[in-house]
């Protein structure tokens, strides 16, 4: 079985807003001189590039037979049938569609998900929305664990 793992990571433009946050704040802090003006470029993108790291470090896996998506982590045996979304049915489920009881890891940057039905009676959750750029690949996954 091959191990699943992938990154959410954010999207370049992302990165040149958070050096435009620095040169921003760069221009806030002119009127105090130099220094301060090149202590906020630095600082602001720094703080800014700190943001967008933190938001796009999040991880969907499938290791030791549990789905680890961001910090939940859900046996694979308490999971159902995983629907494959395209960018159409994913966006209806991540809005009009939506149940707010299901767990929801989403990026709006991904257009492709993976919504996997939770079959564990104890749960109220009813699904596990899933951004992933590879959803074949993370329902594959899935289903090579459950099939052990």
């Amino acid at each position: 079985m091959q191990p699943y793992e992938e990154r959410l990571t954010a999207p370049r433009s992302w990165w040149f807003i958070a050096f435009l946050v620095g040169v921003a704040t760069a221009l806030i802090l002119l009127p105090f001189g130099t220094l301060p003006m090149l202590g906020g470029l630095i600082g602001g993108a720094a703080a800014a590039a700190v943001v967008v790291s933190a938001y796009g470090s999040v991880r969907v896996r499938v290791v030791a037979g549990s789905l680890v998506a961001g910090d939940a982590k859900i046996p694979v045996s308490a999971l159902g049938t995983a629907h494959v979304l395209d960018r159409d049915e994913a966006a209806a489920w991540r809005t009009y569609k939506a149940d707010p009881r299901a767990f929801m890891l989403l990026r709006s940057y991904i257009p492709t998900a993976l919504r996997v039905e939770v079959t564990d009676p104890e749960d109220p959750t009813p699904y596990v929305y899933l951004s992933t750029r590879d959803p074949e690949a993370l329902a594959a996954a899935l289903g090579a664990v459950r099939a052990q």
